[in-house]
């Protein structure tokens, strides 16, 4: 069963795969990846909302209802209710299966799609869940030239792209949690996708699975539940979802919380939400900058927060005099230099921690070992026994990155003072053009993390009073040397080898001149 499961989540890979490159077009990757899973996400809210609705008045009595076949008017009854428990409407007429049924005859499908759109969005409207709908279909411009030249060109390519996302087949047997699976699945792979394809522009708002599952299941070690998760660099949202995954998503019992800077980024974390089936009040995603306009101020602290932050940023720090006095910051007595703004990431999760939390942070190496300011935020770290462990990843696991990073655990109770350095570095295989962590190497990883043993070339313990004589220095490989490889030659051994080589070199040479000479003689 599971292979045949493979088998079809390969064939699913593939045909978005084509999808995306035959549709595509003139449309740069990255800007096309808002028609495709937009298109992706509309599919999903129809058949999902679908589902729910018949089941329902199966449920009731009434075996025959099917809500895609009532009219609009018999369809208004339930809106009240749904939106209360959805968080969104959409009637009969607008739902994907029925637009996508009428698209190449709809000679005004960009307007009927604008009109489904902002219907759809304007169902939350004065709901509990208005926030997270709003602007979700921002980005999905149906009247972009980058579409087309002209609206029947337009329109051309959007009914390819509604049968094309229609034709991918989720699973059989109604909208089932194996169709939800297959749906979020799309999603990440298609993200991975761009991602890959983008370098650096899409790169930084995606992490790759294995690394998000790593950041997840460090954060809930000896836990079967939390009370909520949190990511203050969201990005697409991937990493809070591995949590659904890992613990399922009814043991994070408040829900996925998390920021985003990027207008774009912030619509498609919110859709993925949706896409993974995360009711909208179990998330709570801002908009904004984290750093100097943090929403979920007021909330409870986070029992787990995972984050792959932007590297080494430019932000505020010191220009803005508000900033040494925010509690966030105030503490290290310090602020992240204003062209490193990865520390200041650092202790505002710091902040945002439970008591009893774990916060797992992807940190661009220089952090660990670099003077100065930073230095100073390392010793209120390592001086309040907040630094519970440090993994050293494996380089060219990051798209638009090459460079190693590393894993930066924090923890605020913690028993014994000592921090656990892991250097994983050579914990990966080579897939393609990126290294990867497979899952013996995870767990590998995680074992190390579980145990806290000192193994050659690989982990140590380390007394941070050890680690404040070394001018608070971080970094993994100045505590745990990694294993020399390398062949050790024998030099006279080698002084011969060469030495016979001189030697035949020149009798060779001597034979070729002797032929050349009998040549030149002989004309």
């Amino acid at each position: 069963m599971n292979n045949n499961k493979e088998a079809q989540r390969a064939e699913l890979h593939k045909t978005i795969w084509r999808i995306a490159n035959d549709l595509r077009g003139s449309v740069d990757g990255w800007d096309f990846k808002s028609y495709v899973l937009g298109i992706l996400f509309y599919r999903f809210i129809s058949e999902n909302l679908t589902a729910y609705l018949n089941k329902l008045e199966r449920e009731a009595g009434d075996a025959d209802f099917d809500y895609a076949k009532l009219s609009d008017s018999d369809a208004e009854f339930g809106r009240k209710d749904t939106v209360d428990e959805k968080g969104f409407y959409i009637l009969p007429s607008e739902l994907f299966e029925n637009v996508r049924k009428r698209a190449a005859q709809d000679v005004n499908l960009n307007e009927t799609l604008s009109r489904v759109f902002a219907s759809i969005e304007g169902s939350a409207v004065g709901a509990a869940s208005e926030d997270d709908l709003k602007g979700l279909f921002h980005d999905l411009d149906v009247n972009s030239p980058k579409l087309g030249p002209t609206v029947a060109k337009r329109n051309e390519r959007l009914v390819k792209l509604l049968d094309a996302i229609g034709e991918l087949d989720f699973g059989n047997g109604g909208f089932a949690e194996n169709t939800i699976d297959a749906f979020g699945d799309a999603y990440e792979y298609l993200m991975g996708m761009y991602a890959s394809s983008a370098g650096k522009s899409g790169g930084e708002y995606y992490t790759p699975q294995e690394v998000s599952e790593l950041l997840a299941r460090i954060t809930v070690v000896g836990k079967t539940a939390v009370n909520k998760v949190y990511d203050p660099a969201v990005g697409s949202g991937s990493l809070l979802l591995k949590f659904a995954k890992v613990l399922g998503k009814d043991n994070v019992r408040q829900g996925f919380y998390g920021q985003e800077i990027n207008l774009t980024t912030y619509n498609l974390a919110r859709i993925n939400m949706f896409l993974h089936d995360i009711n909208y009040e179990k998330f709570d995603i801002f908009h904004g900058d984290t750093l100097t306009d943090p929403g979920h101020w007021d909330d409870e602290p986070f029992e787990a927060i995972v984050s792959n932050p932007p590297y080494s940023i430019k932000w505020e720090g010191d220009s803005n005099p508000l900033m040494i006095n925010d509690p966030r910051f105030a503490p290290a007595g310090v602020l992240a230099p204003k062209g490193y703004a990865d520390l200041a990431f650092t202790m505002h999760m710091l902040n945002w921690l439970a008591v009893n939390g774990t916060a797992a942070i992807v940190e661009f190496p220089g952090v660990m070992y670099r003077g100065g300011a930073e230095q100073k935020i390392r010793k209120y770290l390592i001086d309040n026994n907040y630094v519970d462990t440090v993994i050293q990843l494996p380089p060219d696991l990051f798209f638009g990155t090459t460079i190693g990073t590393c894993i930066l655990v924090l923890k605020k109770s913690r028993k014994d003072s000592s921090v656990l350095f892991i250097n994983a570095s050579a914990e990966f295989k080579r897939a393609g053009n990126k290294n990867k962590l497979l899952p013996e190497h995870q767990q590998k990883i995680l074992d190390e993390y579980t145990n806290r043993e000192t193994i050659d070339h690989f982990s140590a313990v380390i007394p941070t009073e050890k680690i404040a004589e070394n001018n608070y220095n971080l970094s993994v490989t100045s505590w745990v040397e990694a294993e020399d490889t390398r062949e050790a030659i024998d030099i006279t051994e080698l002084n011969a080898r060469i030495a016979g080589i001189v030697a035949r070199q020149a009798e060779l040479r001597t034979q070729i001149d002797a032929i050349v000479a009998n040549l030149e003689g002989a004309s």
